[in-house]
């Protein structure tokens, strides 16, 4: 009899953080190796944060707190919550968790039981589908493509419900492939979903911020105000703030819903570090103007990168129009012979030649159910995207049979 728990045996490990692993390996081992596998802005958490929590540190801001968040942090989250999309939250409407990640969490092992379906379009973030199945519940995918910018359909999206889902997965602007919706395509999601009365949306807009397109951010519950109350809108401070090592999401939904992730987050974790949370009330009440800046820079970063991984025979990368991660195909190298005569039979043997012959860390896009295709982060420096970029190209340069027909 095994001593572990048979749902441990559904869990996959987390791509990302394992090729973050190998390359931190073989840095320690000596080696020059670029990372652009993980998701985490280079930017410093603002000064005017981290002052924020040093004077918390100064007037005790060191023990227990609510378990969800504390009512001057939940107060916050209400303001921007109506300041910037529109909704409106009470206090018992909002929880506060150790990011993002432990809110999406609580919510699904709140919610999802054995034989509950949970609908993802791909490709998507990797950990989506294990909080589905740790939580006992059938994660079900809604494939997208790439000429279609790895956009969902609303017909698409009707193919997949049935009376056993529980929930929609939506996540935009997208971690991997930064795909956004526009309001009026989230109305015409909306429109399908009135057909499903027990489905329930969780939309991650953790990327909200970092947005390229011309037509401003939009949210389901906020384009769509009928379904509110069977939406739990989830966010954080990691990615905009550059607060990724403090730990604070925070979602807002119906209440009863809210005191149930509570009471799990309570006999888990217990409340979010105090000291975050000063910090994060801080960040979403102070200046928001480097936002911009960020915003700008992102911006930048992504056309040199895409135009960079474009100029490499194999690679076809499209334009993302939000987040910081690109995701281009790299089927023109499957096939294709090594130096040493090892042939590169899928994307994560691409990932593998490209961490050993180029130094530059990525993920394979089968980890977020979408292959053959790569992720890399342009949370780094322009300079240090060129000089990826070329020591790619000299990568697959030395290789035999690359295909520019795919």
């Amino acid at each position: 009899m095994s001593f572990f728990a048979p749902r441990l045996a559904r869990v996959l490990p987390s791509p990302t953080l394992e090729m973050t692993r190998l390359a931190l390996e073989m840095k320690a081992a000596g080696h020059d190796v670029i990372g652009l596998s993980a998701g985490e802005p280079d930017f410093d958490t603002p000064d005017f944060i981290k002052q924020a929590a040093i004077e918390g540190l100064r007037r005790g801001a060191t023990k227990y707190t609510a378990v969800d968040g504390t009512p001057s942090l939940k107060k916050a989250i209400a303001a921007k919550f109506a300041r910037e999309n529109g909704l409106t939250y009470t206090p018992q409407e909002i929880s506060v968790g150790a990011g993002g990640k432990q809110v999406i969490f609580n919510a699904l092992v709140a919610t999802v039981g054995p034989g509950d379906e949970v609908v993802i379009p791909t490709p998507y973030w990797v950990s989506y589908p294990d909080m589905v199945r740790l939580a006992e519940g059938e994660p079900v995918f809604c494939p997208t493509a790439p000429e279609r910018g790895f956009k969902m359909r609303p017909e698409d999206l009707d193919r997949v419900l049935s009376p056993r889902t529980k929930w929609l997965i939506l996540n935009a602007p997208s971690n991997p492939s930064g795909v956004t919706y526009t309001a009026d395509e989230l109305r015409a999601f909306a429109d399908v979903l009135r057909k499903y009365p027990d489905v329930w949306v969780l939309s991650d807009d953790i990327y909200e911020h970092i947005l390229y397109t011309d037509a401003p951010f939009s949210t389901l519950a906020q384009v769509a105000p009928d379904l509110k109350d069977r939406v739990l809108t989830v966010n954080g401070v990691s990615k905009a703030y550059a607060m990724t090592g403090w730990r604070i999401g925070y979602a807002g939904g119906p209440a009863a819903l809210i005191k149930k992730m509570g009471e799990i987050q309570g006999h888990s974790t217990s409340n979010p570090a105090t000291v975050s949370q000063v910090a994060a009330e801080a960040a979403l009440t102070g200046p928001q103007d480097f936002l911009i800046q960020q915003r700008a820079a992102f911006r930048e970063r992504r056309d040199s990168l895409v135009a960079g991984l474009n100029a490499i025979p194999g690679l076809r990368c499209p334009l993302p129009e939000g987040a910081f991660y690109v995701f281009p195909s790299c089927a023109g190298l499957i096939g294709t012979q090594t130096a040493d005569g090892a042939t590169l039979d899928s994307d994560t043997a691409v990932v593998k030649y490209l961490l050993t012959e180029a130094l530059v860390a990525t993920v394979p896009g089968s980890g977020f159910g979408l292959g053959p295709h790569v992720r890399l982060s342009y949370a780094v420096s322009g300079d240090v995207l060129r000089k990826a970029c070329a020591r790619i190209h000299a990568a697959v340069d030395k290789l035999k049979g690359v295909r520019t027909d795919v």
